[in-house]
């Protein structure tokens, strides 16, 4: 390659990054050919991200894995202040003292203390109610007219799943999922800041009185349970019990809702894949799996800092600077994955190697109640409504358009139920 060549490819990449960063809808829509040039041009790209803190974008699957799992890229933003503070501002700290943002020994004792409620014995007793829950939401809906997935079923599912684990009164769910929603979907700019600031602050004051109802009245959910065993060794702290809730609630159920979304589409773009999945449902489990890999909802694994300087991919991370894995790009790698772009529910193998739910310690430990709940929404969708379609072509689907986001998924998911009974003039 020459070094016009060089030049050109380089400011090609720097285009491409600058774009991404400012959540340009057009790479939204599609940010896997973006992907695919970084892997192949600049597996470990430098990005001046609006928060103004050195970042720096691991794309590579070997380069991802490895680095979900390196002790030296820390969890724990609490020992960047400085640049915390700078990404989120003063009023998320308070919400982040758990154990996703945090590194053993701390990690390991906040993690044993939660799993409890999580391991797959646990979980499975759970799958009745999960199934009655999603009966009821597809009882509600009408075929005559378009229904928004999303808000109707995608989000209500998981919601409800893990209010009802943690304690979240029924008449309080609502309140909780709009806040939820605005940390989601919020930027890094003043203004989004200034909206972050408030609804993280109504979230932190709504925890603290649930929490309060909780020591005066438990009952029989995990946050009652994590309230009483306060005063043992290695319990939660005041501070850790009410970040530990959020962290539960808020992945616990926005993960899951974009993906229920995210395998709706998907399907519904690969008629001849779903047909597969409807006439053999022994392949459900893994279509989850090749969804999760090919259009998973975990776009970027959240913030870690670098403890030291550190090389990959030839490139010189500095001490102190962020790293940000891009599972989506990893997950499409074809160093990794045979045809990456291609989406195979049949692809052997795929369970254990995606990266969807991380790896490591921090691997997600919430993955076996996604799973279950990803396999009953899908069956009972498709079963129930067989002739389910896109209300709106597929290249108008509307995607979260927040600058290298956590979350990869829809704003909106609208289709036909039953396009044989709409209306006709």
């Amino acid at each position: 390659m020459t070094q016009t060549q060089e030049q050109g490819t380089a400011d090609e990449t720097a285009r491409a990054v600058d774009a991404a960063s400012r959540g340009c809808p057009v790479y939204r829509s599609n940010p896997h050919p973006l992907y695919r040039h970084l892997r192949e041009a600049s597996p470990v790209s430098r990005l001046t991200p609006p928060h103004g803190v050195d970042s720096y974008l691991i794309t590579r699957y070997e380069d991802a894995k490895a680095a979900l799992a390196d002790p030296r890229i820390s969890k724990d933003m609490y020992a960047a202040v400085d640049a915390y503070r700078s990404v989120f501002g003063d009023s998320s700290i308070a919400l982040d003292d758990n154990m996703l943002f945090a590194d053993p020994p701390k990690h390991t004792r906040l993690r044993r203390l939660v799993n409890r409620a999580f391991v797959p014995r646990r979980i499975e007793a759970l799958r009745p109610r999960v199934q009655e829950i999603t009966d009821a939401l597809l009882d509600r809906f009408t075929t005559l007219e378009p229904v928004d997935l999303l808000s109707d079923f995608a989000f209500p599912l998981p919601l409800q799943v893990i209010c009802e684990l943690i304690g979240v009164p029924e008449s309080e769910r609502q309140k909780a999922q709009q806040l939820c929603s605005v940390v989601a979907r919020t930027g890094f700019s003043k203004k989004d800041k200034a909206r972050l600031a408030e609804a993280e602050n109504g979230l932190r004051e709504y925890f603290e009185d649930l929490i309060a109802r909780k020591r005066k009245r438990p009952e029989d959910d995990l946050l009652s349970v994590l309230v009483q065993t306060r005063d043992e060794q290695d319990s939660l702290t005041d501070g850790e019990l009410l970040s530990t809730l959020w962290v539960l609630l808020f992945a616990g159920h926005k993960t899951t809702a974009y993906l229920i979304g995210n395998a709706v589409h998907t399907l519904l773009t690969h008629p001849d894949q779903l047909q597969q999945v409807v006439t053999s449902p022994e392949l459900l489990p893994n279509a989850v799996e090749e969804i999760i890999r090919f259009e998973g909802s975990v776009e970027n694994a959240t913030f870690r800092h670098a403890l030291e300087d550190i090389t990959v991919a030839g490139t010189l991370i500095p001490k102190g600077s962020l790293v940000q894995i891009a599972i989506t790009s990893a997950n499409r790698d074809a160093a990794s994955f045979e045809r990456p772009d291609t989406f195979d529910i049949t692809r052997p193998g795929v369970q254990s190697s995606h990266l969807g739910f991380g790896t490591g310690p921090h691997y997600c430990i919430g993955a076996p109640l996604a799973r279950m709940e990803m396999q009953i929404a899908l069956a009972s969708l498709f079963r129930r409504f067989p002739r389910i379609s896109l209300a709106r072509p597929a290249e108008e689907a509307e995607w979260l358009t927040v600058p290298f986001p956590a979350f990869r998924g829809l704003t909106r998911l609208p289709v036909m139920l039953d396009p044989s009974e709409t209306p006709t003039d």
